[in-house]
């Protein structure tokens, strides 16, 4: 119970730190008139936190020769996340922090239910059903007020 409480609490901060890296990352855009150089800024100052991160914890450098392994596929996940960043950079000072993050969540919500429902990427399968597209729907009706008021 305590694993999953932890987990819980960790989706949440992971969801909070979104908007502030979003302002963040606007505000390097706009000093440089770019928004797409504040995502690649975004991205090599990540790496190389992500670098250091993993000296502190002393990785295994010689297990990256099992990436051979994997389907080519896989690495568009870099690409899909530096649109991901791009995109919220521009969006956020034409729509708005809320709106903007309504609605990548609204779309996170619908591909995930269709990966969920599917078990695609190799996921468990977890069905469609009416609660999960009642909270869809919540979703929207969230983005409908947000984009209201």
């Amino acid at each position: 119970m305590k694993t999953q409480l932890f987990f819980v609490i960790f989706a949440i901060v992971a969801g909070a730190v979104l908007p502030l890296q979003a302002g963040l990352n606007v505000q390097l855009g706009k000093s440089v008139h770019q928004p797409i150089f504040a995502a690649f800024a975004s991205f090599l100052i990540g790496t190389v936190g992500l670098l250091v991160y993993l000296f502190v914890l002393k990785f295994d450098f010689s297990t990256i020769a099992q990436t051979k392994t994997v389907s080519p596929v896989v690495w568009i996940a870099g690409i899909l996340g530096a649109f991901y960043v791009a995109a919220v950079i521009i969006l956020a000072p034409r729509l708005g922090v809320a709106l903007t993050f309504v609605l990548v969540v609204a779309g996170q919500m619908a591909v995930s239910l269709v990966v969920d429902h599917y078990g695609l990427l190799g996921l468990p399968v977890k069905q469609i059903n009416w609660q999960r597209l009642f909270g869809v729907l919540l979703l929207v009706a969230g983005v409908l007020l947000i984009r209201r008021f």
